[in-house]
């Protein structure tokens, strides 16, 4: 026993602990990879897969035009996203008719200019009422020639686009009633024409009127978000693009489009909702500031009209109209909710 005690040395001790511990290891990924290495589980997932893949020839058909069909949406939405894509760069940089043309508005530049011109002169007499500054009445001209035209162009286009987007689930319903009742697409949209509220009445009547002169549906409709620069609008066609091309249940498609459309008004309506009080309560801090100067403008005239008899009141009245320019833009950005 001493001689066999004496080969048990530290050295050799440490020795088979490692060798031990490497035949456990070893033992261990043998046999979590064995099934790999030995082809198992590879001729398990083929025999699973064989067992799964149809049997007759009609299943074996209609997976072929299942696939088939994915494959077409693929490649529709990747058309559809790369010209979405050209569609945000060009609307960067909309030009001022196509705008009036979006905002319902028929007008030539020409109409535009005079309405410039004649708000330009309106606003000086308002500049002439108010003051007797020239800078301040310069200020009043340049606002009523150049800011006043374009605002309310903005204005009337978002306005018409909110109509839009107000009256599109309806006309989108119409459309499945009637493809439920065995009308052509083409048919349904010249009924939207006829009995929808403006401007989805005007807007499907310009499809139809560009179909007539050749056009084909889809691409007639692929013009709305053109118009109407709305996601609502780039949904529909999108829908409509896709079941002219790769088919499908058009009813269907557009049944599930119509709840959509109306989920997002629903959103919509919420965040405005959620949003009120916020948006109330910048109004009134921004309004603050005038109601008190006009309440001292009536009780102290002489104490307040330091402000515009003197060049220190004018440096005061820049600051602060400057501070308050950007605290309601910040108060702007925190209410306004994209979606």
């Amino acid at each position: 026993m001493s001689g066999f005690e004496d080969l048990l040395t530290p050295e050799v001790t440490g020795i088979a602990v490692a060798v031990l511990v490497m035949l456990a290891v070893g033992g261990i990924i043998y046999s979590l990879f064995q099934p790999a290495l030995s082809g198992t589980k590879r001729r398990d997932q083929r025999v699973q897969a064989v067992a799964a893949r149809p049997q007759s020839e009609t299943q074996r058909k209609q997976l072929r035009d299942t696939d088939r069909r994915k494959k077409n949406i693929q490649e529709q939405l990747k058309e559809f996203e790369e010209r979405q894509r050209a569609k945000q760069d060009k609307q960067q940089k909309v030009s001022l008719k196509t705008r009036m043309e979006q905002a319902g508005l028929a007008w030539e530049m020409s109409h535009f200019i005079m309405f410039s011109a004649v708000s330009g002169v309106v606003f000086l007499i308002l500049g002439f009422i108010a003051s007797s500054n020239f800078l301040v009445i310069g200020g009043f001209g340049f606002a009523g020639a150049f800011g006043f035209p374009r605002w309310y162009v903005s204005f009337k286009r978002k306005r018409r686009f909110n109509a839009f987007l107000d009256e599109l689930p309806n006309g989108v319903d119409i459309i499945v009633r009637g493809v439920k009742a065995g009308l052509p697409l083409a048919d349904c949209i010249k009924v939207v024409a006829r009995e929808a509220r403006e401007p989805v009445a005007t807007e499907f009547r310009k499809i139809t009127e560009t179909q007539i002169m050749g056009v084909t549906l889809s691409e007639a409709v692929s013009k709305l978000p053109d118009r109407v620069p709305v996601a609502e609008a780039n949904f529909f066609a999108i829908v409509v693009a896709i079941q002219q091309k790769a088919g499908g249940g058009l009813a269907e498609a557009l049944s599930n489009l119509s709840k959509v459309l109306r989920g997002r008004k629903a959103m919509k309506g919420k965040i405005k909702a959620l949003s009120a009080e916020a948006k109330s309560s910048a109004g009134i801090i921004g309004a603050l500031p005038f109601v008190v100067g006009g309440i001292m403008f009536v009780v102290a005239p002489d104490y307040i009209s330091l402000l515009w008899t003197t060049s220190t009141g004018h440096l005061i009245m820049g600051g602060c109209l400057f501070w308050m320019f950007i605290g309601i833009m910040i108060m702007r950005s925190m209410i306004n909710f994209d979606f």
